[in-house]
Order: C-alpha cells, then structure tokens, then sequence
C-alpha cells in the first residue's frame, strides 16, 4: 500500500523496512514452531531491541528512540503481524504498556536501573492491573498495599497478565486506601517479580499461543516505597495516561491482523478453482473481497487521523479519547469481520492449523476485550463526548 506523504517521512519508511526484514528473517521462518511450543526464545527481546521496536516512545536518555510518533507504532505493527501471531507481538511488547508508567513517573534512579534494562531487552516488563473480580472495572481493584515503614506490603491478586511468567518487573495497580472508593485510593507500584512471596500460574487460551499468560498471587510482597509510581493515591490518573497508547497499539495490530486475512483470502481466491472458474470469478466472492477491502481502508484512515492527533497537543482533548476508544472498536470489528471472511472463503483450509486466517480467527476476541472491552470503550466514548 502506498504511503501518503501527508503522514509519512523517509524516517518511517526506513524504520517500517527494518522491522520488515527483522520480521522475515527472525520470526517468520519460527513462527509456527514458537505457537505450537506456546513460548519464544528469550533473546528475541534483544533482538527486537537492536532494531528499535523497544525504544518508540521512551526517553533517549534510558535507551528509547527520541522523535518517534504514533505513525512509528502504526506501521511496526502492520509489519508485525504479519506472523499473524498475537501472542508474539503482545509478549514481545509488553514493555510497550508495562514500562511507559516507569518512563514518565519513576524516578531518575529507578530509571537508570530499570529502564534501561528493559528498554535493551534484558529485562521484561509486564502491566499488572486486571484482577479476578474486576475486568475492565479498575476502579473495583482489591489488590492492597499497606505502609509498613519504607516499604508498603502488597496482598492480592492479578489475571490475565501477559509477560506474567516470564516478567522481571510488574507496574501493578494497588489500593494504597483501603477506605477509599472507586477510581479514589489507587496507586502503581514498581514490583520485582522475582521477590519473595510472589506465586505465578500460568494460564491455557484460546488464542495467543506463544503469549506467556498468568495468573499472579502476591501473599506479603515487600516494595520499598521509592518504587511508588506518581503520587500515592493518584494511581488512576497514571492508568488512564497509559491507556490511550495501548489501544492505539491494539487498533493498529487489529488492522495489521485484518491485512493478513485479507491477503491470504485474496491469493487463495485468485488461485481455487471451483465450478470451472477460479474463485474470485464468482461474484459473491468478489464482492466479500471489497467489503473487506472498505472495512481496510475505513480502518485505515481512522488510524492514520488519529495517529496525526496523537502528535499534535491542540488536537487532544476529550474528543480524542472519544475517537481512541471509537477507533479500537472500529478496528476490532474489521478484524473479526476479515478473519471470518477469510476462513470462510479459505473454506476446509481455513479450518486447518497452519494457515494464518485460522490463527487470527482465534485471537479476534482478546482484541476486542484486551484493554477495554467494546462495551467499556462505547460508554467512555459516550462520557467523553457529554452524553
């Protein structure tokens, strides 16, 4: 697909093509390997980290990639899923979401010995806010952290934590005010995930094989309270700042997933003979082609539009978060509808382990609930627009 250089500079295009030939030749000729072993190798981190895929967005002073915009996080992703692996692409960047509350809250030091570390992927970062109860609720959080002298104790619980196994470091939402309600009362914390009384389960999915997903337990853990990020019951307001790029990153990965099913339905119509004709000869197969494609370029122009507000500080506001939360839902949908479009016209292949259509059928709904299910992101919306 052509570039419109209203959007894009040579700086995008170079860094979409290194990530392209990083993906050829890292995780393509592997992919298929890593979903069935559900795990990837360590070192990839590192690998990933040599290209610049781990340093959009961070402070060049810690290892990230100065003057790096939405459209850089676009385009990586479009490329990346092209392993039609969500599980890769979510535990390969689970930095992207775990580390930006550590970038734009911690502390120099903590900084210098953390972030670093993440950023060159020697460390991994994992988001821990979801519990059992809660969901998409992060008011209703239960997971408690009580000052005891310089360090607060942390007793709960967190679900569905991508990178959970695996992760160095947790920036896990607390409730550091046992009689505050609601969003009142929150705070993240910088956890070690290796300290003492942490217990990590792993968890079985539907989707996102090669995704290491857990289930953790924190019975007594021990955090010196320097690892306190932002101010102490001022918590919600860091989720919140978090959450405007994770579902950007969502919504490109969806389109980017949306692409691929795409593709692969177009090529096997182009070569599937059916009824003495190829597939795409036949009309109805045609036009399910183009429904997908205006879905595409639908997807497309909203992504590209808000990647632009993204960057540019008059242009945020309300009406922004509206059209992110608009914009994930839009998104998600075109890869549902691409994905089952796909296997449907793939037809008995479709069905079959191995192709990409038949993975990426399975990962739609950990799109469409993964930070904020389609109903939470409607009401935001709706809030966010005074209605």
């Amino acid at each position: 697909m052509q570039l419109n250089p209203l959007y894009y500079t040579d700086q995008h295009i170079a860094f979409a093509d290194s990530v392209r030939k990083f993906t050829q030749k890292e995780l393509m000729p592997h992919i298929n390997e890593w979903e069935e072993a559900e795990t990837f190798p360590r070192e990839l981190y590192q690998k990933a980290a040599e290209v610049g895929l781990l340093g959009l967005g961070f402070d060049e002073k810690y290892g990230g990639i100065s003057g790096t915009d939405a459209f850089y996080v676009l385009l990586s992703s479009i490329e990346l899923a092209k392993t039609a692996s969500g599980g890769l692409c979510a535990s390969l960047l689970s930095h992207s979401i775990g580390a930006p509350p550590i970038n734009h809250f911690a502390s120099d030091e903590i900084k210098q010995e953390v972030l670093t570390k993440i950023l060159s992927g020697e460390k991994i970062s994992a988001l821990a806010i979801t519990e059992p109860g809660g969901g998409s609720d992060v008011a209703a959080l239960q997971t408690k952290a009580i000052r005891d002298g310089n360090d607060y104790i942390v007793t709960g619980e967190k679900t569905f934590i991508t990178s959970g196994i695996r992760a160095d470091y947790y920036t896990v939402a607390v409730r550091t005010d046992p009689d505050a309600k609601g969003a009142n009362g929150i705070s993240m914390l910088l956890i070690d995930a290796h300290s003492e009384g942490i217990t990590k389960t792993k968890l079985d999915k539907m989707g996102w094989w090669a995704s290491d997903t857990a289930h953790i337990h924190f019975d007594q853990v021990r955090v010196p309270v320097e690892n306190l990020l932002g101010t102490e019951n001022m918590g919600f307001f860091v989720i919140m700042n978090n959450f405007n790029m994770e579902r950007f990153f969502l919504a490109a990965s969806s389109y980017g997933f949306a692409l691929v099913c795409y593709e692969e339905a177009l090529e096997w119509a182009q070569q599937r003979k059916t009824f003495g004709k190829r597939l795409v000869d036949h009309q109805v197969v045609r036009h399910k082609m183009v429904d997908m494609a205006t879905r595409l370029t639908m997807t497309r122009a909203l992504l590209e539009d808000t990647a632009y507000r993204l960057g540019k500080p008059e242009l945020q506001g309300n009406d922004l978060i509206a059209q992110i939360c608009m914009l994930k839902n839009v998104a998600t949908q075109t890869m549902q509808f691409c994905a089952d479009s796909a296997v449907q016209t793939l037809g008995g292949m479709g069905f079959m382990r191995g192709t990409k259509s038949e993975r990426i059928y399975r990962e739609v709904k950990v799109n469409m609930i993964g930070g904020g299910a389609e109903e939470i992101m409607k009401d935001l919306a709706s809030r966010q627009l005074g209605y």
